[in-house]
């Protein structure tokens, strides 16, 4: 009889413990921080492709050259770029004349001139990427960098020139290329530093000073 008392009294000793701690908390969801643009492009697989809206910069992208072969743009870090779209039966084709110009006067301080051949305004680029390499050295001595032909506007537009246009991405630089021969400067820290529209010659005064000063600033950490 005095162990079944023990027992009846432990047992309503851990009934009347139970009752003073309550109901058991529930447990807090855990939710993962939503990933900031930053982190998404960081946290991209190995080997994703780049476009527009994970680049940092427009040097993030990798293109094709004039031969067919791939190239990494972030090759071109730490020096001053020009990009521009041309065009080989555009009125303002001469400007490659211009372009090479700049190239012989810069290229040793750190300019370089990347070359973009597209179709999209009057059909004023219908060669092939062989023909058009011949024409730019035969006709222009053309001896700055020379990319694959691309589209620079409408659905198929090349995920660089997404990234150029975008407002969003590009800032005040951005919006959409009008013509042939519109031009992006790149400062040594991979920004876009100014714009100038396809009638702007790469020699305008306007251009030379922007260069000039991207040439000698350095890249921010």
């Amino acid at each position: 009889m005095t162990r079944l008392m023990l027992l009846l009294v432990a047992a309503f000793a851990s009934v009347r413990a139970a009752a003073q701690q309550g109901p058991p908390q529930p447990t807090a969801p855990t939710s993962q921080p939503a990933s900031r643009p930053a982190e998404a492009a960081a946290n991209r697989p190995a080997g994703a492709p780049v476009t527009a809206a994970t680049a940092a910069s427009p040097l993030d992208f990798t293109v094709l050259d004039i031969e067919g072969r791939e190239v990494p743009l972030a090759r071109y870090r730490g020096q001053v770029v020009l990009i521009v779209n041309v065009a080989s039966q555009c009125g303002l084709t001469p400007q490659y004349e211009q372009l090479q110009t700049l190239h012989e006067r810069y290229a040793e301080r750190g300019l370089r001139i990347l070359a973009f051949p597209a179709n999209n305004f009057g059909g004023q680029e219908p060669g092939t990427n062989a023909e058009i390499r011949r024409f730019c050295t035969d006709r222009y001595r053309v001896r700055f960098d020379l990319f694959s032909k691309i589209s620079v506007r409408g659905r198929d537009q090349h995920e660089l020139y997404r990234f150029l246009t975008s407002p969003e991405k590009n800032g005040r630089f951005g919006g959409d290329i009008q013509w042939n021969f519109t031009k992006f400067l790149i400062g040594r820290d991979g920004r876009v530093v100014a714009r100038f529209e396809p009638r702007t010659k790469p020699d305008a005064a306007d251009v030379v000073a922007a260069i000039e000063q991207a040439l000698a600033t350095p890249a921010r950490p």
